[in-house]
């Protein structure tokens, strides 16, 4: 068993040695001095025993500054230096095409000298890595963002035509350390002045006492439908150890009356009806079903008492449980609103580029997806966790106007 542990270590820790050699390698092309070996294999070596000392320490120091200072530093290098790698690649593989063309052509095979200016690029993609990685840890992970959808339905109550539906998810307030930036989202979201409002689990790292700073905060959020809420993976305290089950349950019970002090109905594997003219809509809410994360939320027991054709809106904080049982459950569950995957809070959505490492694990990581009547819509998070930063995946606040059509 611990071999089986080693083993993803040791491959990276290879992995990790041979890109750095690599990169050394094209460093040399423009700048050959010794000492800038010097200098490069120290701050690799430094980097690399600081987060080993973290991880290696984790259990009895805990998560404590070094233990994000040695990781976020580690991690800002690494994703840097890869960017580089790739680049330098790239460049690489030109050069091997080239030789093999001049092979074909002239019957010998000549390899061309790496080009100073590719490398000086490849810096400077580095340089803008480890810029970009410094505002997202200092800047970027209170940048909230606004994302609006427009979604038309058919079967839509003619009363509920441009009914708004603001969506915030994964706060996560156990990483907070900014109540003023966090109060700026409070405002942005109380600004949208939208019909109903609904936070889609993950309020807390682990402990219920996480969100106790920001219960003045959170509090404020109104909407003239009221604000509704499900659990997310974390809120059930899965992830440390607890002195006894009894603990356990009595965080979980306190979390659940901080949902009510937040002005927040909490919904278990239940549904409400929103009345307006005379007509209803569905809410329904479930406890958190994800693939690989806990599969307790009762879909069947969330919609007991609807009719197979009632509007229905879902609250269901892992996508995988669309994908499992919402999409094609008999009874029609027009709107599910998720979160759980961050954006892993790293990537790029750039002039149509959307992608992130996530991607590896969910299919659909954030936005709209669509099949037929059933949407999926998937926020970004409006917290973070783990890295305390993000680049390039924002906060984000959705809004959600719905349309008869």
């Amino acid at each position: 068993m611990r071999r089986l542990q080693l083993l993803p270590i040791a491959i990276f820790c290879l992995f990790f040695f041979l890109m750095n050699w690599y990169i050394l390698g094209g460093l040399q092309v423009v700048a050959p001095k010794n000492y800038v070996s010097i200098i490069f294999w120290m701050v690799v070596a430094s980097s690399s025993i600081a987060v080993l000392y973290a991880l290696q320490g984790i259990q009895s120091r805990g998560m404590g500054k070094f233990f994000k200072i040695a990781t976020h530093v580690f991690l800002t290098l690494f994703v840097s230096e890869l960017i580089f790698a790739i680049n330098l690649l790239l460049a690489d593989i030109f050069r091997l095409i080239y030789g093999v063309f001049h092979l074909i052509s002239e019957g010998s095979f000549v390899i061309a000298n790496r080009h100073p200016f590719l490398i000086e690029f490849g810096v400077c993609l580095f340089i803008l890595s480890v810029l970009l990685f410094i505002y997202g840890i200092l800047k970027g992970k209170y940048a909230y963002r606004v994302i609006k959808h427009t979604l038309t339905f058919k079967d839509l109550p003619q009363a509920f035509d441009g009914f708004t539906i603001t969506q915030i998810s994964d706060v996560h307030a156990g990483s907070f350390t900014n109540p003023k930036a966090v109060q700026k989202g409070i405002d942005l979201i109380n600004k949208q002045q939208s019909d109903l409002f609904v936070f889609t689990g993950d309020l807390v790292n682990n402990k219920a006492e996480e969100i106790k700073l920001y219960i003045g905060h959170f509090s404020q959020i109104k909407a003239k439908y009221g604000q509704f809420s499900i659990l997310g993976n974390h809120d059930y305290g899965d992830y440390v150890k607890w002195e006894n089950d009894l603990v356990k349950r009595g965080n979980m019970q306190q979390l659940k009356k901080y949902h009510a002090e937040l002005g927040f109905r909490l919904l278990l594997d239940e549904h409400v009806e929103l009345q307006k003219d005379g007509e209803k809509i569905i809410l329904a809410g479930v406890e958190n079903w994800g693939v690989g994360f806990g599969e307790r939320g009762d879909l069947q027991k969330a919609l007991q008492g609807t009719k197979i054709d009632d509007f229905k809106v879902l609250l269901s904080h892992d996508p995988s449980h669309w994908e499992a049982q919402v999409k094609n459950n008999l009874s029609h569950i027009h709107l599910t609103l998720a979160g759980h995957t961050h954006g892993m809070q790293f990537g790029v959505e750039l002039f149509g580029i959307k992608w992130s490492p996530v991607k590896l694990r969910y299919k659909h990581w954030a936005g709209i997806k669509r099949i037929n009547e059933k949407v999926l819509n998937v926020n970004r998070g409006f917290g973070f966790i783990g890295f305390s930063g993000r680049v390039g995946i924002w906060p984000e606040i959705t809004v959600i106007e719905l349309k008869k059509g």
